[in-house]
């Protein structure tokens, strides 16, 4: 956050280094808080870029996935979980938001209604948003990443090629960040991502 020493309206005091005269701090006019998603199908390699991502800007990290399997997990639910796991995510994220907190969402994102919900939710909150889509245009190399990738989640099954050519997924009908990973390795899309971010926050 970017705050400097003012007389005007204070999001917080401090005390003076050279004494005990408080100093006024006031927060820039154009920081709000940004609410990035990355979304794209199984196996595309979201999770690894939007790891990367929030390690290093330090965001708060929600995964629909760990989300949705931490509920099967401690409840009678079972896979598909449905609509719940997103309705998780949106209620934490929204809370994170309004503290002030930038925050980063990783999941399909797979319809209009999920990618709606999130502008919804940054709307709420007075955020910015940056929606995400992670491709693989290199059809041979997306399978191979699903036939030999591992889980970090203990007990998460990964879908196969067939499941995830036959899961729904519609096409995006407005304009986001398009990263491909078949040509953009995950350092640079993790960069772009970050760029991108800090301009969504400029412009909102």
């Amino acid at each position: 956050m970017d705050c400097r020493p003012a007389s005007r309206s204070a999001c917080g005091t401090g005390a003076s280094l050279l004494g005990s005269t408080p100093i006024t701090w006031v927060c820039e006019d154009w920081w709000v808080p940004t609410l990035t998603v990355v979304g794209g199908l199984p196996g595309t390699g979201k999770s690894t870029i939007a790891h990367l991502v929030a390690e290093r800007q330090a965001m708060l990290f929600l995964r629909v996935d760990r989300i949705e399997h931490a509920i099967v997990a401690w409840s009678s639910l079972s896979h598909p979980v449905g609509p719940v796991g997103y309705a998780v995510a949106h209620a934490v994220a929204l809370e994170q938001l309004q503290l002030g907190l930038d925050v980063l969402v990783e999941c399909v994102n797979p319809t209009a209604v999920t990618r709606d919900a999130w502008v919804g939710t940054a709307s709420a909150a007075g955020a910015a948003l940056l929606e995400v889509e992670v491709t693989c245009s290199d059809q041979h190399e997306h399978q191979r990443r699903l036939a030999t990738r591992g889980t970090d989640v203990e007990g998460l099954v990964k879908p196969t090629w067939s499941a995830v050519a036959a899961r729904e997924y519609e096409p995006w009908s407005r304009p986001r960040l398009l990263v491909d990973t078949a040509v953009t390795p995950p350092d640079e899309a993790a960069t772009q991502i970050a760029v991108a971010a800090a301009a969504a926050r400029r412009n909102r």
